[in-house]
């Protein structure tokens, strides 16, 4: 009996075939490609739970916060003012009231919404110096970025305030997001009204991103201009070798 590997053999007039064995039939499969890691990933600069670094890398750039007092080109000087001086605003009641509120309405929102809350800072693309932290960052099964926001107020909104809306605009630009959940819990004397938040989506608008930039722009360019600011207020006078 003649034995051909791939071909057929012959035994008393009965023909076999015999397989043809590749080389690879033993070989596992290659594991599928993990999925792309979103761009604004690799956009981190600190997280707000250490408040120290989050706060220092904040300074050195223009927030959503600081946008969403850039209503118009008079608004800049007033901007840089506080970004050079500060404003001595530390916190009050609201404040401590919506820190306090956050995180348990964090929890409605990824339940419902699938967005998970975030406490980190990002810088845009564009600029390491255009920066955001939003209260919730998601991604669709295509890859949207969708984000979310949460404010807790005393008056009933009939319509979500424009500096809010900036604030929105500012960090959908920074995170590369084309819509953005806008959370609000009402409350009175600080108890909550609704056994829910109210919310609605606020969807990217890129003329408003563009005027907004432009301010923003404008800030940082005032900022490097002016004399560097002494943060103890104190001038010392004249070196005199012979004193």
């Amino acid at each position: 009996m003649s034995h051909d590997v791939g071909g057929a053999s012959d035994n008393g007039g009965v023909t076999f075939v015999q397989p043809v064995l590749s080389l690879w039939d033993d070989e596992p499969e290659a594991a599928p490609a993990p999925p792309a890691r979103p761009a604004h990933e690799a956009r981190v600069l600190a997280d707000s739970s250490d408040r120290v670094a989050w706060l220092r890398a904040r300074s050195r750039g223009i927030t959503a916060t600081d946008v969403a007092r850039l209503s118009s080109a008079r608004a800049v000087q007033a901007v840089v003012l506080d970004k050079l001086y500060g404003n001595g605003f530390g916190g009050n009641a609201y404040t401590d009231h919506g820190r306090a509120r956050e995180p348990e309405i964090a929890r409605w929102v990824l339940q419902n919404h699938a967005i998970a809350p975030s406490s980190r800072l990002f810088h845009a693309e564009a600029s390491d110096r255009h920066l955001a932290t939003p209260d919730g960052v998601g991604l669709l099964d295509d890859g949207t970025v969708v984000l979310a926001e949460i404010k807790t107020t005393k008056k009933a909104w009939s319509s979500i305030p424009r500096s809010y809306l900036r604030q929105v605009a500012w960090q959908q630009y920074v995170l590369g997001a084309e819509r953005t959940l806008v959370v609000w819990e009402r409350h009175v004397d600080f108890v909550p009204v609704d056994a829910e938040p109210e919310c609605r989506w606020v969807e990217r608008d890129d003329s408003e991103i563009h005027r907004l930039v432009t301010l923003a722009d404008a800030v940082l360019d005032a900022l490097a201009a002016a004399p560097p600011v002494d943060p103890w207020g104190y001038e010392p006078p004249p070196y005199d070798p012979l004193r």
